[in-house]
């Protein structure tokens, strides 16, 4: 039963993410859904993504949000691809929080 209501809240979350993208407007471009992880930063050090990327969810999610939950890569990259556009973030900022939620 947990896990169905995990999905069903994870569902309707990203719904509402949906919507509330679609009823506003912007001008800047979002990165299509082919963004990956690997084009974070010259650095292959996992600890700096890592580093890098909590310390950007602190600084631009987490006065909104809890901490990170675990949903799949590509339902991840939907979700910030639309925050996003809410919240203002840099495609850098971007990147790095998507490789940190995706650890």
């Amino acid at each position: 039963m947990k896990g169905k209501l995990t999905i069903f809240v994870g569902i309707l979350t990203l719904s509402s993410i949906v919507y509330a993208a679609k009823a506003g407007k912007t001008d800047s471009p979002t990165p299509g859904p082919n963004v990956t992880v690997s084009a974070v930063t010259n650095s292959d050090d996992p600890d700096f993504v890592r580093t890098e990327g909590e310390k950007r969810f602190r600084a631009n999610c987490s006065r909104c949000h809890a901490a990170p939950h675990k949903f799949p890569p590509r339902m991840m990259r939907t979700i910030v691809r639309h925050m996003r556009v809410r919240a203002t973030i840099t495609d850098e900022d971007m990147r790095y929080i998507l490789a940190y939620m995706t650890q």
